[in-house]
């Protein structure tokens, strides 16, 4: 059992942990007192829910089409692969430019907030921070944390315009920033409304969703609301060439130098992904200090480790961001939702790049999947296995089901990083109920899920060309493996 003493998670052998209400109330050997119910534990891990610090609603059918392809023009940016629009392209009831993907589509919500959070479930993660859909989508995933019981914290997302793609199907800033501070008071009423609500499974966040299409005066009042409530904030920063460059640009300041000005550094902001700081040999920036000011403010990052190298993109060193008292936390941004596949991808590209295979451990990023994530959100209550923590807790079979994958193992922690997969979570608790047990989540067919989100997909990449900036189909756009037909865009 993963336990916690000293700040700090701890292994323990043949310990009990046991809960009433929604707190965990006894952690150590036999419990010698009455209980209601027992769990049977033999060959598992007990450990806390993962928290995951950075989640897009939806199935993100979408990003299949940048598996080993892209614009080159975007410079490796996933996001604007797939959520720049030619001009024009709108999506009804929304008043923002946007990709007619999963997520907006109309009719649609309902069942992608079921995709994601049935999703984070099976793989464990019982807190997640959604990172700035619109309120309608945060509508949705409310009603499906509340019924299928996972800890969500929510709030729509606001900007002050968004990138579209030209006649020419160049980048291009659609500017509105009367509806970016519209979206920002209904941002803050929709917090309002709904903050605690599931039983406290609701909690409220501020989103400005990226740096360079936020304006200074929205990170302004997103810092004065942020003082006056004790919010946790996410935003996009220190993630893109791109961004670097619009930033330095308008403000002759970086992207961090700029929220430092505004005052949102701090240990509750969450940047996601601030793996492209002025100190990256990549961007060759003269006087370089965002590190410094990162880990002075303690800021927290979502590092989704899978996402990134995906585009060939990482962290450059791990240990020095460590060192610098920045906080990593993780998250899987867009599939798999599997944190433990994040956590092995983050530990081994922690290795390579600090040049160091004594940094990233399999302690060190499990810590970065619980603790570090609750501290990114300012909860004391979160990730660990403690008396008066609230009662979210995982059940990880250590048998690898009937196969030898996990092979033998003398640490449990390190064979769950090196080895383990998402589907090795037998049974999630949040709150103190029981919302899956054996892998299965009670009421919802994961099969009927599947099917439905492959018609979806199908439907969303048939009609790709009808707003895709250069007109592209979903198979020119990324070509299948092994196609000898295939259309390669040069860019």
């Amino acid at each position: 059992m993963v336990g916690h003493h000293a700040g700090k998670h701890t292994l323990y052998k043949s310990h009990e942990v046991v809960f009433e209400g929604d707190s965990i109330a006894y952690v150590g050997p036999k419990f010698e007192g009455q209980v209601d119910h027992v769990i049977d534990a033999t060959d598992k891990l007990v450990a806390p829910g993962f928290i995951d610090t950075h989640v897009h609603s939806g199935h993100r059918a979408s990003h299949r089409l940048i598996s080993d392809s892209g614009r080159g023009d975007y410079f490796g940016q996933p996001f604007l692969e797939i959520s720049v629009p030619k001009e024009g392209t709108r999506v009804e009831g929304d008043v923002r430019y946007l990709k007619p993907d999963e997520t907006g589509a109309e009719g649609a919500r309902e069942f992608h907030a079921l995709f994601t959070v049935s999703e984070l479930l099976r793989n464990g993660i019982t807190t997640f921070v959604e990172y700035g859909s619109q309120r309608l989508i945060q509508d949705a995933l409310m009603t499906q944390c509340i019924n299928l019981g996972v800890r969500g914290f929510l709030g729509p997302g606001y900007d002050s315009g968004r990138w579209v793609g030209d006649e020419a199907g160049r980048l291009k800033r659609v500017v509105d920033e009367d509806n970016g501070h519209r979206e920002f008071d209904q941002a803050v009423q929709w917090i309002e409304r709904h903050q605690g609500a599931g039983d406290g499974l609701i909690n409220g966040i501020l989103v400005p969703r990226e740096v360079e299409t936020t304006s200074r005066e929205l990170l302004q009042k997103t810092r004065i609301v942020a003082d006056e409530t004790g919010l946790p904030v996410a935003t996009h920063a220190a993630y893109s060439i791109l961004e670097f460059f619009e930033v330095v640009r308008e403000h002759r300041k970086t992207p961090i130098e700029l929220l430092d000005e505004v005052g949102l550094l701090r240990p509750t902001l969450n940047i996601g992904h601030g793996n492209l700081p002025s100190d990256s040999v990549r961007l060759n920036y003269p006087g370089a200090q965002d590190l410094k000011l990162m880990g002075a403010a303690k800021v927290s990052i979502s590092h989704c480790a899978i996402n990134i190298v995906r585009r060939a993109r990482v962290l450059d060193n791990w240990r020095r961001y460590q060192e610098l008292g920045i906080n990593i936390a993780l998250g899987t941004d867009t599939y798999p939702r599997d944190m433990i596949l994040n956590m092995r991808t983050a530990s081994y590209h922690g290795k390579t790049m600090s040049h160091d295979y004594k940094s990233a451990t399999a302690a060190e990023v499990f810590t970065a999947a619980t603790l570090n994530g609750a501290k990114s959100l300012g909860r004391d209550d979160l990730g660990k296995l403690q008396p008066g923590a609230l009662a979210d807790i995982i059940l990880i079979d250590l048998t690898a089901r009937g196969t030898l994958r996990m092979g033998p193992f003398r640490d449990p922690i390190q064979a769950i990083v090196e080895c383990g997969v998402g589907d090795d979570v037998d049974t999630v608790i949040v709150n103190g109920v029981v919302r899956m047990q054996g892998g299965v989540i009670p009421g919802i067919d994961l099969d009927t899920v599947r099917l439905r989100a492959q018609d979806s997909g199908e439907a969303i990449w048939g009609g790709w060309h009808k707003s895709d900036p250069l007109g592209r189909t979903a198979e020119q756009m990324c070509p299948t493996a092994f196609c000898p037909t295939c259309f390669r865009d040069p860019l």
